[in-house]
């Protein structure tokens, strides 16, 4: 069975333009155990994603992405003079992983934040929750159909 899922990037470190520019990249950087816990346990290939920006004006869906590989190490942690190194993993244990995602649809008209918050049939998704800060969140498929309707995506949940 699907699963749906909510991804966070900040538009300057990679935006939804980015993606449906390169088609293809991987979701690299996720530094909390419970959002590596989703991407390693239970996102599967093929599972479609809201990409997020957040740290935006406004924040908000900007687009569909899916899931194109399972999880794998995430080669920031061993990068000494990346922002993301962890000294603390090692390459025959590592910490932190990614997957890979592509481009499904920009959507057409984005939904922000405040959007999100004033839709009654939204009550409930995790991304509107008080301190919610994690980076990869799964979503129920009620909100996703909804979000993407809002959005006036092609796109339908499966």
């Amino acid at each position: 069975m699907a699963s749906y899922w909510l991804m966070k990037s900040e538009p300057g470190v990679y935006s939804i333009d980015d993606l449906v520019r390169d088609g293809r990249t991987t979701w690299e950087g996720v530094r909390n155990y419970q959002a590596r816990n989703f991407m390693r346990d239970v996102m599967t290939i093929g599972d479609l994603a809201l990409f997020y920006h957040s740290s935006a004006e406004p924040p908000g869906v900007a687009g569909i992405c899916r899931v194109a590989s399972k999880a794998y190490p995430d080669p920031t942690q061993f990068d000494k003079k990346h922002p993301w190194h962890d000294p603390e993993s090692k390459k025959d244990d590592p910490r932190w992983l990614l997957v890979d995602v592509e481009i499904v649809e920009k959507l057409p008209t984005f939904v922000a934040l405040e959007q999100l918050r004033s839709d009654r049939a939204l009550a409930g998704m995790l991304v509107l929750r008080r301190a919610q800060r994690l980076s990869v969140m799964p979503v129920e498929k009620k909100h996703f159909e909804r979000v993407l309707a809002l959005g006036g995506a092609k796109t339908r949940a499966r």
